[in-house]
């Protein structure tokens, strides 16, 4: 018997044992009986709900609050976002759209897509596969040498494919995807194939692989012919490089943003940029212990950072470097790197960065410090993981703002549940209270991506096949022993 139904009843009417077994057996029949009908009556109008979405031209979000991150637009307690042909057209409230499919957004939260500007996505394979990993472990880099060199091009497009997937779930729909899995030309067009299933926005900085059939720098060009012909697309082209003045020469040659991770190689890039080789929009990975000289280098050159502050902690890259670009008058971006040892959760990602930035300021203060830097915001955290991703993959013409003109990529948050509600800063909500499970609905260029929690065209079962198969395959050849427990 119920707690709730036994305090219905007085002491001195309890019912018999059996009298209970009899009514509760009925009454769970009833219940059954009631529910199943109006649970399928739901379903049918999902199905039919999304299906009017994927059909029409016009789709207006109605009554969310719209946290647009673009201060010309503003952000609004209560708006409507109307989407015609993939595109943002109206941002404001009371839009009128007769013939538009409605998405109800009342109670929820409406953002851009996160923008992820730094992951080696093709490791979705070898999730939690190295979860105490360092960087000064040398049989951590010799295991992780080995499965990289073990991936076949169907384990690329499967650890792609289930990382571009699981990051759509998460409400991120944007990737700088660095992979070093061009072991042949196959193997990158395994990739490129992987992110046009999934149907992200990624921008592919081509990067080294490893063995005798690789063609870095100059299959770039092929994939640049094959694949990245219009500017109208979802995929964009990069060139992942190191601190070698040819890799960049090459990249200036060819029309190419550089991708570059760098830590402790100051003076290297200082040299790459007296020699002319530093454009406009090129991104840099970490930047942890950089000197004056180089920072200023960065933002002289019109340089973008991204930053992983989680995954800088745990492995060793040093103090995550987000106040040395604010400082140096840069917004940095946020990005997830690999999950052998943390999660691609941008919700993590922002909470981690606000907490350590404030963190470093406020023990400042308490040791008596002055002229200390603004603390961040909840509301800056959320520009660092939308709008400064954006601008740091390039995509920000596109992406990045719900703004008229834009791109239509579009997260709903679920702000009614009970670890939230109820809703009083909504920045602050998105920035320090929510994680993936809030991620309610996801648009790309205006396509259903995720509806009422599920994504939509994926076969799970089948996702879920070649990831095993390929997983196992690569552990296999690497030579690799997976612990569960240890």
């Amino acid at each position: 018997m119920s707690t709730f139904h036994k305090g219905l009843m007085s002491r001195d009417h309890e019912p018999s044992r059996r009298f209970l077994l009899k009514s509760g057996a009925a009454f769970a029949a009833g219940s059954a009986a009631l529910t199943q009908l109006p649970r399928r009556a739901a379903a049918q109008d999902a199905d039919a709900g999304l299906l009017r979405l994927q059909q029409q031209r016009r789709i207006l979000i109605r009554g969310g609050i719209v946290l647009t991150l673009d201060r010309a637009v503003g952000d609004f307690a209560a708006a409507d976002v109307l989407i015609e042909d993939g595109k943002i057209r109206e941002v404001r409230p009371d839009v009128a759209a007769a013939d538009a499919a409605v998405i109800d957004a009342a109670g929820a939260i409406v953002i851009p897509g996160f923008v992820d500007t730094h992951s080696h996505s093709y490791e979705g394979l070898l999730r939690s596969s190295l979860p105490n990993g360092t960087l000064y472990d040398p049989t951590y880099e010799q295991d992780f040498a080995n499965l990289t060199r073990a991936y076949q091009p169907p384990d690329v497009h499967a650890g792609v494919l289930v990382t571009a997937l699981g990051m759509i779930a998460m409400g991120t729909t944007a990737v700088v995807d660095t992979s070093q899995t061009s072991h042949t030309p196959e193997h990158s067009d395994a990739l490129i194939a992987a992110f046009k299933e999934a149907g992200i926005r990624a921008v592919v900085a081509y990067s080294p692989g490893a063995g005798a059939q690789a063609q870095y720098p100059q299959d770039v060009l092929r994939l640049q012919r094959t694949y990245f012909s219009s500017p109208d697309q979802l995929l964009t082209l990069a060139l992942g490089v190191s601190r070698d003045p040819k890799l960049f020469t090459f990249a200036r040659e060819n029309g190419l943003r550089a991708v570059m991770h760098l830590r402790l190689e100051s003076d290297a890039l200082v040299a790459l940029g007296r020699a002319g080789l530093l454009r406009e929009g090129d991104e840099y990975i970490h930047c942890a212990h950089l000197n004056e000289a180089a920072w200023r280098m960065i933002k002289d050159t019109g340089g973008r950072t991204s930053h992983s502050p989680p995954l800088e902690m745990a492995m060793g890259h040093g103090m995550p470097s987000i106040q040395d670009a604010l400082d140096h008058g840069l917004k940095p971006s946020l990005s997830s790197d690999h999950t052998k040892t943390v999660a691609q959760d941008m919700f993590g990602m922002m909470r981690t960065a606000f907490e350590l930035q404030r963190l470093a300021v406020l023990q400042k203060r308490m040791a008596g410090s002055q002229n200390l830097p603004a603390l961040v915001t909840p509301r800056e955290m959320l520009e660092f993981a939308t709008i400064e991703g954006a601008r740091c993959a390039a995509i920000d013409r596109t992406a990045g703002t719900l703004t008229p003109g834009k791109d239509a990529d579009v997260v709903i948050l679920r702000a009614d549940t009970l670890d939230v509600f109820p809703r009083s800063n909504a920045f602050g909500t998105v920035a320090s209270l929510m994680n993936p499970g809030h991620v309610e609905t996801v648009l790309i260029a205006g396509k259903v991506r995720k509806w009422r929690g599920s994504l939509i065209g994926v076969d799970l079962a089948r996702v879920r096949q070649l990831v095993q198969a390929s997983r196992e395959a690569v552990m296999r050849r690497a030579n690799f022993r997976v612990d569960v427990l240890g």
